[in-house]
C-alpha cells in the first residue's frame, strides 16, 4: 500500500515572517499518520519554515533547483544548499516554470538526476494544456514528459519518486478534471513508469494530482487506485489544508 503525500506549493506567497506565522496555525490541523505531509515555501522562507516546523510532521520543499552545485548562475540556488539546510523534497518542472521561465524537459531531467544524486526527493510535475486535451494528445503528451524526465534514473530511484499530474488548464482557475480524467492520467502515467522500467517500480512509485484541489473534491480524487495525494496550490495557504489532508 502506497502511503499518500499531501504538498502545499506555497508559490511566491508569504514572507518569511508570514511563513511562522501561517505554519503555526496550519501545526494542529494538518497531523495526521495516514500521509506525509510537506510545504514548499518560497527559496527565502526555506530556513524559516524548517524551524517553524520543528516538531511536527510537517516536511520542508523547495519550489525549484538548479543542475549545478556551484558557478555562475546568479539568483539560482543549488542542491547542496538545499541539502544543508534540511529540505527534503524540491518541485521539479512545473508548469509554472516551463511557461514563464523556459524550463523544458531536458533541464527537468537534469534536475531530477541532480536531486537523486543529492538524496533529496523530486516531485516531478507534469500536464497538458486546454488545447493539448481538446486536440486529444493529452496520454502522449504526459508519456513524453515522463519518459524524459526519468532518463537515465535508476528503478531504486524512481521507486522513490513524486509525481504530480497537473492539467495546466486546472490550476488556479477554479477547474477540476472529473475523477475519472484525473484517474485516466494517472493510471496512464503508472503504466509508462511500468514499461520504462517494470512491474514494482510502478506500484511503489507515488502520483500525485494537482490543479484547484479543494477539501471538497480532495476525498473523491484521493480515493482513485493511481491518485496517491496530491500537490495543493491556493488551499494550502488556508485553514482547509488541514481538511485537505485528513481528507477521510
Amino acid at each position: 500500500m502506497r502511503r499518500k503525500i499531501i504538498a502545499g506549493n506555497w508559490k511566491m506567497n508569504k514572507t518569511p515572517s508570514e511563513t511562522i506565522k501561517l505554519i503555526n496555525e496550519l501545526k494542529p490541523l494538518v497531523v495526521t499518520e495516514d500521509a506525509d505531509v510537506v510545504f514548499c515555501v518560497p527559496a527565502i522562507s526555506l530556513t524559516t519554515a524548517i524551524e517553524a516546523a520543528k516538531g511536527s510532521n510537517i516536511e520542508i520543499g523547495a519550489e525549484n533547483m538548479y543542475f549545478e552545485e556551484s558557478g555562475a548562475f546568479t539568483g539560482e540556488i543549488a542542491p547542496n544548499m538545499l541539502t544543508d539546510i534540511g529540505v527534503k523534497y524540491v518541485i521539479i518542472g512545473h508548469s509554472e516554470r516551463r511557461e514563464y521561465f523556459a524550463e523544458s524537459d531536458v533541464t527537468v531531467n537534469k534536475k531530477v538526476l541532480k536531486a537523486f544524486e543529492h538524496g533529496i526527493t523530486p516531485i516531478i510535475c507534469c500536464g497538458e494544456s486546454l488545447t493539448q486535451r481538446e486536440q486529444g494528445v493529452t496520454i502522449d503528451f504526459i508519456r513524453q514528459q515522463i519518459k524524459i524526465a526519468f532518463l537515465n534514473i535508476t528503478a531504486d530511484q524512481a521507486k522513490t519518486a513524486v509525481i504530480a499530474y497537473e492539467p495546466i488548464w486546472a490550476i488556479g482557475t477554479g477547474k477540476v478534471a472529473t475523477t475519472e480524467q484525473a484517474q485516466e492520467v494517472c493510471k496512464a502515467i503508472r503504466d509508462c513508469i511500468a514499461e520504462i522500467y517494470d512491474d514494482a517500480t510502478a506500484a511503489a512509485i507515488r502520483i500525485q494530482y494537482g490543479g484547484s484541489v479543494t477539501a471538497a473534491s480532495a476525498a473523491e480524487l484521493f480515493s482513485q487506485p493511481d491518485i496517491d495525494g496530491g500537490l495543493v496550490g491556493g488551499a494550502s495557504l488556508k485553514p482547509d489544508f488541514g481538511k485537505i489532508v485528513n481528507y477521510k
